[in-house]
């Protein structure tokens, strides 16, 4: 199933989740927190007031809790707004 975000919406797959600190100790899955770096899979085309400024392949940093979860053939997805993206990674 193909899946087109409207207006300023953005449909991103989360990163997977660390396995361990940085310090080595290895986390318990009740302990992992949601991802906030996630890819950007589908765009849509913006509006005049929120341009699309991210595009497919990008790696984007999100809030915590932003965005709408969804799973898709078996997939978990977020779709959030253009505003909620903070930020690129590069």
């Amino acid at each position: 199933m193909k899946l087109t975000p409207l207006a300023d919406n953005v449909l991103l797959k989360s990163s997977e989740a660390e396995e361990k600190t940085a310090s080595g100790i290895i986390l318990s899955t009740a302990t992992k927190e949601k991802s906030v770096i996630s890819e950007v899979v589908a765009v849509g085309p913006g509006t005049k007031e929120n341009p699309m400024t991210v595009k497919v392949g990008d790696k984007v940093i999100t809030g915590k809790f932003a965005g709408q979860e969804l799973k898709l053939d078996g997939e978990e997805y977020v779709i959030c707004k253009i505003a909620d993206i903070l930020a690129v990674v590069k």
